[in-house]
């Protein structure tokens, strides 16, 4: 009999690979809304990045011919849609025009947390040691990457607050996504969560008008990319790793966005960060890969397993022949 582990491995590495590409982008976001977040107001970035995804991925569904999600995946995108597109995109913009980046940072880093714990809650989710353990190593990471950034604009309680809140939507958002994962496509789930975070951001249609009007070029071009690349793309990757692993997994792997995006900072910006950024970082990363590790199964020594086979060899041959008359097993009745 053919063993199911070759595909199984398959299944884990491409889900893994969708994850990495993910984190980099989304680690390559927070680059990019600092650029377009001088020219536009948190809303109207919000909106204009969830119109320019959502123009791409309905490119891609039409060639696809990917169709509409069955009805029974709808309340998930729904949720998703007005909780992680919409309202986590507007107040997590909003919040870190209040507080300086490495509060924000620290305050949303929260999210995985909360994602394990309404997983395990909500979804049944598992909760093994080394998720806890990979967690714990990567939050103390963030809390250092947050402090070494501290300093860098005004903190304010309100700031804070709203932080907070996108941090609870994010994680309302993975949790509400993974169900739908289950009855629709990654690109079904993500291309209408997508367009239902863009109408939930319709308001601000007057705001990004005006705003893009005077907008230098590459702040457009900055939200446009948002809208490709870190939202298109990256939450595509994401729904196609979520329905193959866990919440909570996918939630601890985030943590290795701060320690990109302070890699990504010192390349493309130059800010060289200091001992305790990087500490922070290398530990968000070694949190995650303890988070993603698997623990490793006991192999049989080939000198036990060839005496096992061999004793189950010789049971089988001394055993009775319990014949056509004679009954294996107490009777029935």
């Amino acid at each position: 009999m053919t063993s199911p582990r070759p595909a199984e491995r398959r299944t884990e590495m491409l889900a893994a690979g969708a994850a990495t590409v993910t984190v980099v982008l989304w680690a390559s976001a927070f680059v990019s809304i600092r650029s377009a977040g001088d020219a536009y107001s948190p809303g109207a970035l919000a909106l204009g990045r969830l119109l320019s995804g959502a123009v791409v991925l309905g490119v891609i569904c039409a060639v696809r011919r990917a169709g509409w999600p069955p009805r029974s995946a709808w309340r998930g995108i729904v949720a998703s849609g007005v909780l992680w597109f919409g309202f986590y995109m507007v107040v997590l913009n909003w919040g870190e025009q209040q507080v300086d980046a490495g509060t924000a940072a620290l305050v949303v880093n929260i999210g995985p947390i909360l994602i394990a714990l309404l997983g395990a809650r909500l979804l049944g989710d598992a909760m093994p040691p080394r998720l806890l353990a990979g967690m714990a190593v990567s939050f103390a990471g963030a809390v250092a990457v947050g402090l070494s950034m501290s300093g860098e604009g005004g903190s304010s309680v309100f700031g804070v607050v709203l932080c907070l809140l996108a941090a609870f939507g994010y994680a309302g958002g993975v949790v509400a996504q993974k169900p739908a994962l289950g009855r629709a496509s990654a690109l079904q789930v993500t291309t209408f969560g997508c367009v239902i975070g863009a109408v939930v951001c319709l308001p601000f249609a007057g705001q990004l008008v005006h705003e893009a009007a005077d907008a230098p070029v590459s702040a457009t071009l900055n939200m446009v990319y948002l809208g490709v690349f870190p939202t298109a793309l990256a939450f595509t990757t994401w729904a196609y790793a979520l329905a193959r692993t866990t919440a909570s997994r996918m939630g601890a792997t985030t943590y290795a966005v701060p320690a990109l995006v302070v890699l990504m900072s010192w390349l493309a910006l130059g800010e060289v960060p200091g001992a305790l950024t990087l500490t922070g970082g290398v530990l968000c990363l070694a949190g995650v890969a303890v988070s993603r590790s698997r623990p490793r199964t006991p192999r049989v020594p080939p000198a036990r397993a060839a005496e096992s086979a061999r004793a189950a060899g010789a049971g089988e041959a001394g055993a009775p022949d319990p014949g056509p008359d004679r009954e294996v097993g107490p009777r029935s009745g």
